[in-house]
């Protein structure tokens, strides 16, 4: 008999320890989506600024240090 409750209790164990693990799965994808929307958005803005600096760089323009405004101004 105590081959049977020594059976159920490491069942119940195994099925507690399934629960756990079920979730920490959902909250690990839940953080993979939200990563890869993140790498999404950087890869558009880095999209984004590298067509600027290519659009750019057909007309360079060049500025002088001496017409900048100190930080203080």
């Amino acid at each position: 008999m105590s081959d049977v409750h020594a059976d159920e209790q490491r069942l119940i164990d195994l099925e507690i320890k399934m629960a756990f693990m079920e979730d920490m799965v959902e909250s690990l994808n839940q953080v993979i989506v939200q990563q890869q929307r993140q790498i999404d958005l950087l890869v558009r803005e880095t999209t984004r600024l590298q067509s600027q600096l290519e659009q750019g760089a057909s007309t360079p323009t060049f500025r002088s240090l001496r017409d900048e405004l100190p930080p203080h101004y």
